[in-house]
């Protein structure tokens, strides 16, 4: 699977981690930075991943922060992008199964190298179920305020 990965000054040696481990499982890695400890500011980098999504570069999207809410905030301004914020491996799969989640932000201040791939694990390892999940995924490409 071609995956992106892209983090802020917080997320970086995660990200790293991450992308090393992907590569070893054969996975194609597309790294959109940032790749050191200067400050720099998450959305440039969530919409470097978002735009990597929507243009078809990558299938699944990784995006760390500190929190993973503010890099999460920013790949999700994309309509092509369904990005969910996770802290366990449940979460990471029921995001997949029920939303069709196609990125997925942690937070790398909140957990550890272990628990990440667990999660990323749990992520790729998911496919979208489908059914009664698809009308509500479609759903949220509509403007709902126009519909009662």
């Amino acid at each position: 699977m071609r995956i992106a990965l892209a983090a802020d000054h917080a997320g970086f040696v995660l990200k790293d981690e991450l992308a090393a481990w992907l590569r070893e499982a054969g996975h194609d890695i597309v790294d959109l930075g940032t790749n050191g400890p200067d400050s720099v500011d998450y959305p440039q980098f969530g919409t470097r991943l978002a735009e990597a999504i929507a243009s078809g570069a990558a299938e699944r999207g990784i995006a760390v922060c500190g929190s993973g809410i503010g890099i999460s905030i920013a790949v999700n301004r994309n309509p092509a992008c369904r990005c969910a914020r996770v802290d366990d491996p449940l979460s990471a799969a029921l995001a997949r199964e029920h939303n069709d989640a196609n990125v997925l932000a942690v937070g790398a201040r909140l957990i550890g190298g272990d628990m990440a791939r667990a999660i990323v694990s749990a992520f790729l390892g998911t496919d979208f179920a489908g059914g009664r999940h698809q009308r509500r995924v479609d759903m949220l490409s509509l403007d709902l305020q126009d519909s009662d």
